[in-house]
């Protein structure tokens, strides 16, 4: 395991709001397979599918700043 690999599994253990962030993203990355074994792709699925998509990026971003923080800090999730 690398070590941001750790990290992330530190914070999941740690912080609640990493935890909430990553829970959510995984949540959409479910609701996106769903969506897409649809045999028929309407055009309100892929708005969907473009709101998921968005949804999980903005997600991701916010999951990588408290990463970075962490990482820039030098201080263990545990502390936090």
């Amino acid at each position: 395991m690398s070590q941001n690999d750790s990290l992330k599994q530190e914070l999941l253990d740690t912080d609640d709001e990493y935890r909430r962030l990553f829970e959510e993203h995984q949540n959409y990355e479910r609701r996106l397979e769903t969506l897409h074994q649809k045999s028929f792709f309407s055009e309100e699925d892929e708005q969907e599918e473009k709101r998921i998509k968005l949804q999980k990026l903005r997600l991701k971003d916010r999951m990588q700043s408290i990463l970075r923080n962490h990482q820039e800090s030098g201080v263990s999730a545990n502390t936090v």
